[in-house]
């Protein structure tokens, strides 16, 4: 079985290696499936959905976070904090971005908030670099987002869910080529399972 790291430099490869016309493709793609899964976890009601900002060659989404607002949700965006932490900002067409001090994003400027803001987040839209069907995730490598996971299952077992699962529904962002098969990726003990893939091509469940 490769490594994290060896999926993860491999497919930061191929991404670097798409023409814009394959990334305007999959904005289109990741926004139309995003909403669409969106839409029937809010039950034709406005909610709240966690997401971020794809840069570089990662998968687009923008047009995502600009269809959720269009529809009448509203979108919570990542910040970079000191000791791997993430506060979240709420998020505009309008908003302005700055460079991250601590991770090579854009990062929204606004009033930041803590994980608790995630109890009113209907569903979470997550950065990946490849994702298989057992629900395993391969992230960008900063560490970030395992422990915001962590601290969110610490959310929903304090609220009186079970504690080794996720309240949120969660979908990785990827590109159809990085949804792999069961058992490709390394699983580790602080390792958070996902939902589902969200690729240009559509929603894959997972596990």
């Amino acid at each position: 079985m490769a490594s994290k790291d060896e999926i993860r430099s491999g497919h930061r490869a191929t991404r670097a290696a798409l023409p814009l016309a394959a990334l305007d493709a999959a904005a289109a793609g990741i926004a139309r499936h995003g909403l669409r899964w969106a839409s029937g976890l809010a039950g034709g009601r406005h909610a709240t959905f966690a997401a971020y900002l794809g840069v570089g060659s990662e998968p687009p989404t923008l047009p995502l976070l600009s269809a959720l607002v269009e529809a009448g949700h509203r979108v919570l965006l990542p910040v970079c904090e000191p000791d791997l932490e993430l506060s979240w900002v709420y998020w505009t067409p309008e908003s302005g971005f700055v460079r991250s001090r601590f991770a090579p994003i854009q990062e929204p400027v606004g009033e930041r908030h803590g994980t608790a803001v995630m109890r009113d987040a209907t569903a979470i839209f997550l950065p990946a670099t490849a994702v298989d069907f057992s629900g395993n995730r391969i992230g960008q490598g900063g560490g970030y987002y395992d422990k915001f996971l962590a601290a969110l299952a610490a959310l929903t077992a304090a609220s009186g869910e079970a504690s080794d699962a996720l309240a949120l529904p969660t979908a990785a962002v990827v590109y159809d080529t990085e949804v792999l098969a069961a058992g490709s990726i390394p699983a580790e003990s602080f390792d958070r399972k996902v939902d589902a893939a969200l690729t240009p091509g559509g929603i894959v469940r997972l596990s």
